[in-house]
Parts: C-alpha cells; sequence; structure tokens
C-alpha cells in the first residue's frame, strides 16, 4: 500500500512539475509577444513622428517659396 501512495505521489508530481513547465513556456511566449507589441507600436511612433516632421518641414518650405515669389513679384 505504501509503495502505491509512493507511486501516485511521484505521479502527481512529475504531473505538476509538467503543467509548471507548461506554464513557464506560456509566460514566456506571452512576454515575448508582449515585447513585440511595444516595439512594434514604438517603431509606428517613431515613424509617424518622422511623418509630422517631414510634413512641418515641406510646409515651412512652401511658405518661404510662396514669400520670395510674393517679394520677387514687387519688386
Amino acid at each position: 500500500m505504501s509503495e502505491a501512495a509512493s507511486a501516485a505521489g511521484a505521479a502527481a508530481s512529475a504531473t505538476g512539475a509538467a503543467v509548471g513547465a507548461a506554464a513557464d513556456a506560456a509566460g514566456a511566449a506571452a512576454n515575448a509577444a508582449a515585447a513585440q507589441a511595444a516595439d512594434a507600436a514604438a517603431t509606428a511612433a517613431t515613424a509617424a513622428a518622422a511623418g509630422a516632421t517631414n510634413a512641418a518641414t515641406g510646409a515651412a518650405n512652401a511658405a518661404a517659396t510662396a514669400a520670395e515669389a510674393a517679394a520677387s513679384a514687387a519688386k
């Protein structure tokens, strides 16, 4: 009887270890996915900031060109 109980305990322990390992693997996968999502968000934010900067630069250049044209026409 004691041997059967010992075997059952060992089986339960092995099952618990397997469940724990699976949970660890799932947690690691979730962490990796979260890190990838954060990286993608940072990349998108950087691209948006660069686009806004380029648009502002383009608008400033257009305004400067218009001012030059107006000054030239006034001569």
